[in-house]
């Protein structure tokens, strides 16, 4: 896979993406991660990609031209277009199933915006789907664009160590991940469950999974909408929760 991000900070992202897991799986050659800096494109000397707006308004606007020749500059790097994405507020909340789908593309392109924002005709014509990581505003769009980029890239194969290392965590499979303990086995009067020290698999797993149902019900229960139970896990849910 191969992630271009489209920024006005290039540095401040491959400070973070170079540390770490994604670090590593960049320097391994498991994926490629390049980041543009947008000012590059821009057609004056003093590189402005930003300008004041039609109808009057606070603020400045990241304007068409600079990110249309950037992005058309890397298409033809790949010899294709990238699925496109802008980091927006606007956009659909950026979820796991999202990412479990954005993870299935050879090829992404980031778009960072700062100011008010971007010029919508850019958008029109160029941008395959806005995202958000939140009901929020920040600064710019670095911050999603790492937070989208580190959730996908995790789920590239051979960036972790084991697939389990994601398919056994929160939100992969629709619910919340179950409660986990390390040494010592008591820590403060507080014992560690004792089905977990018992070497059972079977029993692990069983509790395992119950509690993560507990913890979705407790934390987000929202989720239990859409999450697959069993009919005796409902039953139990509607007993001990009130969830129906």
């Amino acid at each position: 896979m191969r992630i271009d991000i489209i920024t006005l900070f290039p540095e401040m992202c491959d400070t973070v993406l170079n540390e770490s897991v994604i670090g590593r799986a960049r320097k391994k050659g498991i994926m490629e991660i390049v980041c543009h800096q947008l000012r590059d494109f821009a057609f004056d000397k003093h590189k402005r990609v930003d300008d004041s707006t039609y109808g009057g308004g606070m603020g400045m606007l990241m304007m068409a031209e600079p990110i249309a020749l950037c992005f058309e500059d890397i298409c033809a790097q790949l010899g294709k277009k990238p699925h496109f994405i802008y980091l927006s507020p606007k956009g659909k909340t950026l979820d796991q199933k999202k990412v479990r789908e954005l993870a299935g593309y050879d090829n992404l392109c980031l778009l960072c915006g700062h100011y008010e924002g971007v010029d919508q005709r850019v958008l029109d014509m160029y941008v395959d789907e806005e995202i958000s990581i939140g009901d929020y505003v920040l600064t710019g769009g670095e911050l999603p664009a790492l937070v989208l980029t580190d959730s996908v890239c995790r789920m590239i194969p051979g960036v972790l160590s084991d697939d389990l290392c994601f398919e056994e965590e929160s939100h992969y499979n629709g619910l919340l991940e179950y409660p986990q303990y390390t040494k010592p086995a008591e820590w403060r009067g507080i014992a560690v469950p004792e089905v977990l020290l018992s070497g059972h698999h079977a029993n692990i797993e069983k509790w395992r999974r119950a509690s993560s149902v507990s913890e979705t019900a407790r934390l987000r229960p929202d989720m239990l909408d859409t999450a697959e139970l069993s009919d005796k896990e409902k039953e139990q849910l509607k007993k001990g929760t009130g969830y129906n």
